[in-house]
């Protein structure tokens, strides 16, 4: 299958192949599109993200990524901010002494092996449609209607909202509907020890040297190799919706790779 897919790349035009696909895409979506919209779960998702529709108007938040960067960073300066967690930034929770406002995850395999714990989370939680496989309904849980495909910037999240490959892209999204008209990003590394080819799934042997914690992907956790490249151009659309408002992304992540936003010096976002 995947010789067929070359050969049809090298013999059919770009524009063709470019609407065979958007094609397809819109199959894949059409497919899911019923229950994502009239399932009773979802229906009720629906209701409570039109009423976090710009919620936090003019007002900034942290997304926190889950990069070794963070064990270099003084946290506690986000006690009485706005913060979006992601995946098991709850690791952390602990530590910290606080909670994030908002806890954001949509990839199929964290969310399955960890389950019982995004289940036990008391704060505003947004996951995949797909999610409601292993997660009952809870007041404050928000199925949210992703997608793999259908590159699009959702500036209203109650409808359907392109992954971008990372939950970051999600949680950009999720933070544009809430109103935020700052966000800064921190701990998004963008660099992973661990090389392969982009989505693979693998197995961890040892420790976890592509996060702050050494048992986030612990020994045994099965997830999923980055795909960095996709993942920015759902950052640099992020960028282009955001600032096309006079809103603003920076990122203040220590010692980042990303190249897409502004660099801003973390300790310098409290200074008086």
């Amino acid at each position: 299958m995947s010789d067929m897919k070359e050969t049809l790349k090298k013999i059919m035009p770009v524009p063709m192949l470019e609407a065979a696909k958007w094609s397809l895409d819109c199959l894949k979506t059409l497919k899911s599109w019923p229950q994502a919209q009239l399932h009773p779960w979802r229906a009720d998702s629906i209701r409570k993200l039109k009423a976090l529709n710009n919620i936090h108007a003019g007002k900034r938040c942290f997304i926190i990524g889950n990069g070794p960067s963070l064990q270099k960073m003084d946290l506690s300066l986000l006690r009485n901010e706005y913060t979006f967690g992601m995946n098991r930034f709850y690791l952390m929770f602990a530590e910290l002494g606080f909670k994030t406002n908002y806890f954001v995850s949509i990839n199929d395999l964290v969310i399955e092996q960890c389950k019982d714990d995004f289940q036990k989370l008391d704060v505003p939680l947004f996951v995949a449609w797909r999610a409601h496989k292993w997660l009952q309904p809870a007041q404050h849980l928000h199925f949210v209607y992703t997608t793999y495909v259908g590159k699009k910037f959702a500036k209203n999240v109650s409808g359907r909202v392109w992954e971008g490959a990372t939950v970051t892209n999600v949680t950009l999204q999720l933070a544009y509907h809430m109103g935020f008209s700052e966000v800064i990003l921190i701990g998004v590394d963008h660099n992973f020890a661990t090389k392969g080819k982009p989505n693979t799934t693998i197995v961890s042997d040892g420790d976890d040297p592509n996060h702050f914690n050494p048992g986030y992907f612990g020994k045994g956790f099965r997830w999923q190799l980055p795909d960095l490249d996709t993942s920015e151009i759902g950052y640099q659309m992020a960028k282009e919706a955001y600032e096309a408002d006079g809103r603003k992304v920076l990122d203040a992540t220590v010692d980042g790779k990303l190249q897409i936003f502004p660099k801003v010096d973390f300790t310098s976002l409290f200074s008086e």
